[in-house]
């Protein structure tokens, strides 16, 4: 199995990522009245955004906010990506991940691999799992419970 560089592009079995081209991340929130899940999901994409260049993220939502996760597909059209991630943030698999949001970005139930149109041509688009267990939101959840304690 050959893993290396050959030119501007790294190779392994199966994948091909090219140094220079970007991906889209497409970070998916509720929605609420309050502006709490709104601000979260902005901030988080921001974070993803500094902190990963290779990454152009935009944020879409189930309802009652903007933009809606249709509209935010539309404004990746005019982006140079070379594949389109849609990551919802989201804690566990329920309707909304499940069948809601594969209808939106156009997958059938189950389905984690589609195709975005933009611009003349056909990209991949990938649907992720939301979050679930994790070592490091076992860790939040300590942290969160340590900042209380120490309200004591």
């Amino acid at each position: 199995m050959f893993r290396g560089k050959i030119g501007n592009c790294f190779t392994s079995i199966s994948t091909t990522y090219y140094h220079m081209s970007k991906k889209g991340i497409l970070l998916v929130g509720h929605g609420s009245k309050l502006p709490y899940n709104k601000e979260l999901v902005e901030e988080t994409a921001g974070l993803i955004a500094r902190r990963y260049p290779d990454f152009v993220v935009k944020c879409g939502f189930m309802n009652m906010n903007s933009p809606s996760i249709k509209d935010s597909m539309d404004a990746f059209r005019n982006e140079p990506i070379e594949v389109l991630v849609v990551v919802p943030l989201f804690l566990a698999k329920g309707v909304h991940i499940l069948q809601d949001i594969p209808e939106i970005i156009g997958l059938s139930g189950g389905e984690t691999k589609g195709q975005f149109a933009m611009n003349g041509k056909n990209i991949p688009l990938l649907y992720a799992d939301p979050i679930g267990s994790d070592p490091l939101l076992a860790d939040l959840m300590i942290k969160n419970a340590e900042r209380v304690l120490s309200t004591l």
